[in-house]
């Protein structure tokens, strides 16, 4: 198994769930278990199960704060649905009996290891973790900030959660991610995910970038010929426009606005 590779745990969710009365149905879905046996069992799409469930597996008293955490990524693993993070956020905060931070965020970094987008817990982090000031810095430190200096010399799996957190990073406060976006031009690999950054900070209503900075970033990104919105966004940093929220006749109309 490579370092990065992780045991996936959603045997162990789909075993909790199936103690609850769900499984999985043919072709997707879950079936609940009917009243009696003349009851048929309702069915459940992931989203159902992720808002009936997932609070109460991450209070099952019968596992300690790390068995519960890792039922909840089973969950997630199992259902991919941003609500099984968005219960995990709400206990991380329990101030009587919160989950093991560090074990989630090592939990999120392997998460993000993945050759496909994990977009529930991209969306995550853009909506819940990025856009709050309150979070963000410590956020984006646990998930690539704290691994900046790697980055020039990254392999795979560094790579990989790199971009996706890129992507995401748009709300995220300028000071915050500068130095990171610092590294990442150095990585031809990643100059695809740092438009797409740049692009976010620009265009999110949250999004936070320093016009000039940002387009000495994106004049160092070697990008395929005719991106799309690769003018646009240089023409508006270059007239030192932060938001397209705050200045919103200044992007051309033949571009629609996009990003993240």
């Amino acid at each position: 198994m490579s370092p990065w590779e992780y045991v996936n745990d959603s045997t162990r969710a789909r075993r909790w769930l199936a103690e609850k009365g769900l499984t999985e149905a043919d072709g997707g879905g879950w079936i609940e278990a009917g009243t009696d046996d003349r009851a048929p069992g309702a069915a459940l799409t992931a989203n159902d199960v992720a808002h009936a469930w997932t609070r109460a597996a991450l209070r099952d008293h019968c596992l300690d704060a790390a068995g519960r955490l890792r039922l909840g990524f089973g969950l997630l693993d199992l259902l991919d649905e941003y609500w099984v993070l968005a219960e995990i956020g709400f206990a991380l905060a329990d101030e009587d009996d919160p989950l093991p931070a560090d074990a989630f965020w090592t939990g999120c970094r392997r998460r993000l290891e993945s050759a496909e987008e994990p977009k529930a817990l991209t969306y995550a982090l853009w909506v819940d973790w990025f856009e709050d000031r309150a979070t963000a810095e410590t956020a984006f430190a646990r998930v690539l900030g704290d691994d900046v200096d790697a980055l020039p010399r990254a392999e795979r799996p560094l790579l990989l959660r790199a971009e996706w957190v890129l992507r995401a990073s748009g709300p995220v406060p300028w000071p915050v991610k500068h130095r990171v976006y610092e590294a990442a031009a150095a990585v031809p690999a990643l100059h695809g995910a740092l438009f797409r950054a740049l692009l976010g900070g620009y265009h999110a209503v949250y999004g936070e970038l320093d016009p000039g900075a940002a387009l000495v970033l994106l004049r160092r990104l070697d990008l395929p010929p005719g991106t799309e919105s690769l003018a646009e966004l240089g023409a508006v940093l270059e007239a030192g426009h932060k938001n397209h929220y705050a200045a919103p006749d200044a992007w051309p109309d033949r571009s629609s606005p996009s990003g993240g």
